[in-house]
């Protein structure tokens, strides 16, 4: 460790608020279902696709995986009771059931194509050594108190109270800064457990079935609060790095691009992925440097050479946009988690600069004054779960952070009793701790109320390898779903006609006339490009009701947004006036979950341009999918308990999936890799 004394010293304040709380091919032919199409004459525009277009004649297909999963070897897991290691995070990847720190059987309705062990570089392995009485760090004195911390006669939820790591984090640190030979015994730790993520990550590839990565999670927060945290991608494992880069090194995520940049010099690759910007208090898009200082073409373009992709949902919430920041999108506020992640409890964070839509509008901004563009993001999402297994299915959710919500009383959904407030240690008077329904039911008032079962990180690619997938990663032809294995391209171009949707090798000439999701159209005349969206339902949730276009641009030096409808489900056709479809009519049945049979559909497809195109703006456009209402989890806990659902949550959620932007204008102001 590099100035360790001087940089744990540091870290002591800002470490209290961090811790303490099978492939779907797509075929070129689509299956049957509802065609929308736009009838209009196609004009031979000339727009020149670039970077992320393929002339490839290679099929690509759609696999789902999650890049955000911690186990035992996370401080914070291991302190909420997660005892599942990476093997048994990628058996439960590929479908075996494992155990929830609760003690009950976890699995998936069905194997995931790939998967990332990212447990937190910060402490990496420390924790639960410490708690091991037969090694040789749990001897020191700052360990006494987590000895033995998840042996089975403790993981109760009785124990819940005393898994406060606060007090530990600042005695622990402090006893590092006046001991070397513990410093140098955490670095073996963390070395050592790094080892083993690879060597995990290596035991469990099998190119062409299921791809891992070796990977971790970078976690850096502000003082103020707020999570700036990011996840570490390595295109393989050669001759990695003996120990991540962590906080513990700097707090400044430009320093770790610095590293990531050394790294690529010597030829290994990584990428990083920014997550929950929506808990980071308006700061993980910011317009300045970590320090506060204005941003630089050198900084911006550091910044989008690292971090191509950005993780739009997960348990802790959607950063799509916020019904603050998107007044015309009645879809803005889908599972918003509002607290600012280490900000105390249930404190609210500034909106501005903590979604991604808000930061894709600044990054067009910043291209036009010739700072390049810092937020030229691709999408995905992920689950963020703390017990090896994500959680990804409302019907079946089981929350995020082990033993401390676990049941449906823990997560708030269900009425709490008072032999529990007990247990939890709860002062009665306390009302913080509770939200009070009008008829007279009280819940525990927690952060994982908001909690979602999301989500999912989504690719098109050649075939299920670490290449194939990692360029797809580069490239960001990528998606990201709430959950449901939906399956939605996008492609712009002036070659695209709505022939490629339904004939055969369509798909393989819209790639080679036209710019794939992620992708530049540089646009050169006045007409306006067409864009093919095509979107496939998860048979195993709710059909389709819509697809939308989400527009962005930057015109006489503002920032503008809108939301086309562009394909309706049920016969049904946007209205040209307010770009909207019908309501479907598509209901739930709160009594039993129940949702219309009669409404939605399969598939969902059309060619589209946009009615208000302008060749001399700079802009982006990318696709939203959105299935028919459906219960939400927490309206699965109510009904199982014989309960009504909680008055001040949602009842009924609707799932989506959202595609990767297509950037447009008449020059490209960022820099992007390409093998």
């Amino acid at each position: 460790m590099k100035n360790t004394y001087r940089v744990l010293l540091v870290s002591v304040v800002v470490s209290l608020l961090v811790t303490t709380n099978g492939g779907c091919a797509d075929g070129d032919r689509g299956a049957s279902g509802q065609v929308a199409t736009d009838s209009e004459r196609q004009t031979k525009a000339p727009v020149r696709a670039v970077r992320g277009a393929s002339d490839s004649g290679r099929q690509r297909n759609a696999y789902f995986g999650d890049l955000h999963v911690h186990t035992t070897y996370s401080m914070d897991a291991f302190q909420f009771g997660t005892l599942a290691t990476p093997d048994d995070a990628y058996r439960y990847a590929q479908g075996a059931a494992i155990k929830h720190p609760a003690g009950f059987d976890v699995q998936l309705d069905r194997p995931l194509d790939f998967y990332a062990v990212t447990d937190h570089g910060f402490f990496l392995g420390v924790v639960s050594a410490g708690a091991d009485t037969s090694s040789e760090v749990s001897k020191y004195p700052a360990m006494e108190s987590i000895h033995n911390l998840n042996a089975a006669e403790n993981l109760t939820f009785e124990s819940i109270p005393t898994r406060n790591f606060r007090d530990w984090i600042r005695d622990f640190l402090f006893a590092m800064a006046r001991s070397k030979p513990l410093q140098a015994e955490v670095a073996s730790i963390m070395r050592s457990t790094w080892a083993d993520e690879i060597r995990a990550a290596d035991r469990h590839y099998e190119p062409g079935t299921f791809t891992t990565f070796a990977a971790y999670e970078f976690s850096t927060t502000k003082p103020d609060g707020g999570s700036l945290h990011r996840n570490v991608i390595f295109r393989g494992t050669d001759d990695l790095p003996a120990e991540p880069f962590s906080r513990l090194d700097s707090l400044d995520p430009a320093d770790l691009w610095n590293w990531m940049d050394g790294l690529r010099d010597k030829g290994i690759e990584s990428l990083a992925i920014p997550h929950n910007s929506n808990k980071s208090n308006g700061q993980m898009f910011q317009l300045t440097t970590w320090a506060g200082d204005p941003m630089t073409l050198e900084h911006n373009e550091q910044r989008i050479r690292n971090e191509p992709l950005v993780e739009i949902t997960q348990v802790k919430g959607t950063s799509e946009t916020h019904p603050a920041l998107s007044l015309n999108d009645e879809w803005a506020g889908f599972e918003i988690d509002p607290y600012v992640a280490g900000g105390g409890p249930l404190t609210k964070g500034k909106p501005s600069g903590g979604y991604v839509r808000d930061a894709l509008k600044n990054g067009l901004h910043l291209a036009g004054q010739g700072f390049g563009n810092p937020f030229k993001f691709g999408f995905i999402g992920s689950s963020d779960t703390h017990t090896g297994a994500g959680s990804f299915v409302e019907e079946s959710y089981f929350a995020k952070v082990g033993l401390l919500d676990a049941t449906p009383a823990l997560r708030g959904s269900i009425p709490i009793n008072d032999d529990d407030v007990k247990t939890l240690g709860l002062a009665e008077a306390d009302a913080s701790s509770f939200y009070t329904a009008p008829d007279g039911r009280r819940y525990l008032q927690r952060a994982s109320s908001v909690y979602g079962a999301s989500g999912l990180a989504a690719v098109w690619a050649e075939e299920n390898t670490r290449e194939a997938i990692y360029d797809a990663f580069l490239r960001k032809e990528t998606f990201a779903t709430s959950g449901p294995r939906i399956r939605v391209r996008f492609f712009a171009g002036s070659g695209l006609d709505a022939s490629m949707l339904d004939k055969q090798g369509g798909m393989s000439r819209a790639y080679a006339q036209g710019v794939s999701m992620g992708g530049d159209l540089l646009v050169e005349s006045r007409a306006a490009p067409s864009f093919l969206v095509w979107a496939v339902r998860d048979a195993l949730s709710a059909p389709l009701q819509r697809v939308q276009i989400i527009k962005g641009w930057l015109e006489d030096g503002k920032t503008h947004e809108r939301v086309f409808d562009v394909a309706c489900s049920d016969g049904l056709t946007v209205d040209p006036v307010t770009h909207r479809c019908p309501d479907n009519g598509a209901k739930v049945n709160l009594a039993d979950c129940a949702i219309s049979a009669d409404r939605g559909v399969e598939e969902l497809k059309t060619h589209w341009r946009d009615p208000e195109f302008n060749a001399k703006q700079q802009g982006f456009y990318y696709a939203r999918v959105l299935e028919n209402p459906t219960c939400r989890w927490s309206t699965w806990d109510a009904l199982r308990a014989g309960e009504r659902p909680r008055p001040d949550l949602a009842s009924t959620i609707q799932e989506r999936a959202w595609s990767s932007p297509i950037w447009f204008g008449g020059s490209d102001n960022s820099e992007e890799r390409l093998d």
